[in-house]
């Protein structure tokens, strides 16, 4: 089976473990920028978008190439399931516990601290969190003036010392899950890319393998990867940030058997047709 590596023409310290375990897998893995022109994804038996991370303010682009990919090969995730999450509206429609949400600059609550980011958005980009209510606002207007759905939420102080879980699947089977530093520093506090980036191996809590069971419930497509990263609210409820299935970075490295877990997924899915 020969599938292209959907990536970008930058850093991706996860494509070369990925692709030599797709290869003990009998998988030929080729790395392909998404939005080359030359690209043929007709001459690929699947293609796995991976590392697609400049794709946020070019998002039409994107998925207009991940329909015409669909259709020229099988695209996993599918097309359609690029275009629903990559607008964080979806969370709207899950029907599951979520961050508290406000998507209007008008009538912001009043919390104690702010996160204030675009609903199309990707590793905190356009993103502040603040204390002053009036600076939230203001940040929240200027999204809104650009066209831009705005997501304001309630900065949970569960996360400095419980930090964020994200529990991974691949082909429907949990395969493990990370505890991450939280992303965002506090205002007038600068942290190294490693500080925020900094995650550890865990084991979900029954009341979050449930949770993250119900969010996965919601998707009717089949996925090959999926991120489900939660939180807890003050009174302990888990709660979910996001569900990542566009281009997640799968935090491999956390678990020596995931990479071939990642393979086989594959593996069994072009199998299954």
């Amino acid at each position: 089976m020969k599938v292209a590596y959907v990536t970008w023409d930058g850093p991706d310290d996860e494509r070369e473990p990925v692709l030599a375990a797709w290869l003990g897998a009998d998988i030929e893995g080729a790395p392909v920028r998404w939005d080359d022109p030359a690209a043929d994804w007709s001459s690929f038996d699947a293609a796995v978008v991976r590392s697609t991370w400049d794709y946020t303010h070019r998002r039409d682009e994107f998925t207009a190439w991940a329909r015409r990919a669909g259709a020229a090969t099988r695209l996993l995730n599918p097309a359609t399931v690029l275009t629903w999450n990559t607008d964080k509206t979806y969370l709207r429609d899950l029907g599951v516990p979520i961050v508290p949400t406000h998507w209007t600059a008008v009538d912001i609550p009043v919390w104690d601290e702010y996160v204030v980011k675009p609903a199309i958005s990707a590793g905190a980009r356009d993103t502040i969190r603040t204390r002053d209510r009036q600076q939230a606002e203001a940040f929240a207007v200027e999204l809104e003036s650009q066209g831009r759905t705005i997501m304001v939420q309630p900065y949970l102080p569960t996360v400095e010392h419980e930090g964020e879980l994200s529990l991974l699947y691949f082909n429907g089977q949990f395969s493990h899950a990370v505890r991450r530093n939280p992303m965002l520093p506090p205002q007038g506090v600068s942290a190294s890319a490693t500080e925020l980036t900094r995650y550890s191996l865990r084991d979900p809590d029954d009341d979050q393998f449930e949770l993250a069971e119900q969010v996965l419930g919601q998707v009717a497509e089949e996925l090959l990867y999926a991120r489900v990263d939660l939180v807890r609210m003050p009174d302990g409820e888990p709660v979910l940030i996001e569900l990542e299935l566009t281009e997640p970075y799968l935090y491999l490295e956390a678990e020596l058997d995931a990479p071939d877990m990642f393979a086989k997924a594959l593996a069994d899915m072009l199998a299954t047709g």
